[in-house]
């Protein structure tokens, strides 16, 4: 009996630190939640024109989750492009994931027999809050990480399917949506900047992105940037530790 009760127990307050993992990372997927949202719709909206249902929708966003990629894909399924088309422009697109996951080992292994997911829910908006985000000591951290990664993902989805929906009954103005995920960046980076007493790792990001865009130029520059902030940010990761404990 004194077994089962301790089982008992211990059942308990892992569930208690699951939700509480789940609380923690809702309110920290908000900013998210409102772009992916805005972003999700268009993408419905703008499959919905190209003939397709919100099935569709939901079956792209549950199985591919690629953001930019999945606009790319209507414009392929319009034109009638090929697998082989499709998968190239869709590795390229979303390359920098192999560069992301880099910085994330230790994040990654904290989620058990998750990480397979982990990995495949990856994406910029979900990076920024994995890397830029304080550790919460009072939750379990693997689950705080995979609930960050879930709900994003249902995010997504649920905007997905409420802009196909939405456009199969209404005719609606897409104009100016491209730009929410824009500005969940800058409010991600806002969050992230107020957060930290070491401002090294914005400068390092800023200078970089600089540098890269004028050699480079805009239209190669984000892979070429992200490569050199981790690199630089591998090299100073010890003064910028130690500003942060000062």
């Amino acid at each position: 009996m004194k077994c089962k009760g301790d089982q008992d127990m211990m059942n308990r307050l892992k569930q208690q630190l699951d939700m509480a993992a789940l609380h923690v990372a809702a309110k920290a997927t908000a900013p998210v939640f409102f772009g992916y949202m805005a972003i999700g719709i268009a993408f419905g909206l703008l499959l919905n024109n190209a003939g397709y249902s919100w099935v569709i929708a939901l079956l792209m966003s549950t199985l591919v989750y690629a953001g930019a990629a999945q606009f790319i894909a209507v414009g392929f399924f319009v034109s009638d492009a090929s697998f082989l088309e499709i998968a190239t422009v869709t590795f390229l697109v979303n390359f920098r994931h192999m560069v992301y996951g880099l910085s994330l080992f230790s994040q990654f292994n904290l989620t058990g027999r998750l990480k397979p997911y982990m990995i495949f829910s990856l994406t910029d908006e979900t990076y920024a809050l994995l890397t830029g985000l304080k550790e919460p000591q009072e939750v379990d951290r693997g689950r705080f990480y995979f609930y960050i990664s879930l709900l994003n993902h249902c995010y997504w989805i649920a905007g997905s399917v409420i802009g196909a929906v939405a456009g199969s009954f209404m005719t609606i103005n897409t104009t100016g949506l491209d730009f929410s995920l824009t500005a969940l960046f800058i409010v991600l980076l806002f969050e992230q900047f107020t957060s930290y007493s070491t401002k090294i790792p914005f400068a390092i990001g800023g200078a970089c992105a600089l540098l890269s865009l004028v050699i480079i130029g805009k239209s190669n520059m984000l892979l070429a940037a992200i490569i050199l902030s981790i690199g630089l940010l591998l090299i100073f990761k010890g003064r910028i530790t130690q500003h942060e404990s000062d």
